[in-house]
């Protein structure tokens, strides 16, 4: 969990297990980045990635499992999902510059089907109120308040987020977006070609006993949280590499 000290997150990079998830969870996403279809071509695949890590992430909130395109997209959960790929290029400039700025815009994009249109105005992209403090410990990580390698940066955005469940509506998706947003300016996935959403799918069970160990605080449950993730990182890249040979194809 987040506190105020100087870099707190400092101690999670040592964690047992961590820095050896770590070092896998970047290989992977370095090899899918040297494929040659990548060099060139990167954005096709980018744009693949990022529909397969919307349809994945809205699936892990219920969301029919059926092949998702910006057109006609009956689920709002997917909906949501489709429209933050779409506006992906946008939201990592805002991400970069604006970390709270660009949370809002994920959970505008993500919930404007869940919320009554009456409501937009006063929830959507406006989080609770008790979420505000550590939001704003979030944002000044995110920020450059830690040095920490970007797996572990990347995994505690999202248990973070998820924990928190800062907006009420939408939280889950809103959460592996803004993972993979720190993943893309962080640098370890900085076009965005992996799909770790597809493994955290996949693996449900895992994936929210991890984020509830996350969310007790202790060093066995974050540390179970960060190389969850990593190992989701790592298969991610895998499902990258079927992207590219399909690319390449």
């Amino acid at each position: 969990m987040i506190t105020s000290s100087s870099d707190p997150l400092a101690p999670l990079a040592a964690l047992p297990g961590v820095p050896e998830a770590v070092a896998r969870a970047r290989d992977a996403a370095t090899e899918v980045h040297n494929q040659p279809v990548n060099r060139r071509g990167w954005p096709a695949t980018a744009a693949e990635a990022a529909l397969r890590a919307a349809r994945a992430s809205a699936g892990i909130d219920g969301a029919p499992l059926t092949p998702a395109t910006a057109d006609h997209v009956s689920d709002p959960v997917l909906a949501g999902a489709v429209r933050i790929a779409d506006e992906r290029a946008k939201l990592l400039d805002t991400w970069g510059r604006a970390p709270l700025q660009g949370l809002a815009r994920l959970h505008v994009l993500a919930a404007s089907d869940l919320v009554p249109a009456e409501e937009h105005e006063a929830r959507l992209g406006r989080p609770l109120q008790e979420a505000s403090s550590r939001l704003s410990l979030l944002a000044d990580l995110l920020g450059g308040a830690t040095s920490v390698p970007a797996p572990v940066l990347v995994a505690v955005v999202h248990g973070e987020l998820l924990t928190l469940r800062p907006f009420g509506t939408a939280d889950g998706v809103v959460a592996r977006a803004a993972a993979r947003l720190t993943a893309m300016s962080s640098g370890l996935d900085p076009r965005g070609l992996c799909v770790p959403e597809v493994g955290f799918l996949r693996r449900q069970a895992a994936y929210r006993e991890a984020a509830a160990a996350f969310a007790t605080g202790t060093p066995e449950g974050l540390a179970r949280w960060i190389t969850h993730c990593c190992t989701e990182w790592e298969a991610g890249g895998r499902e990258g590499l079927s992207i590219a040979a399909a690319q390449s194809g």
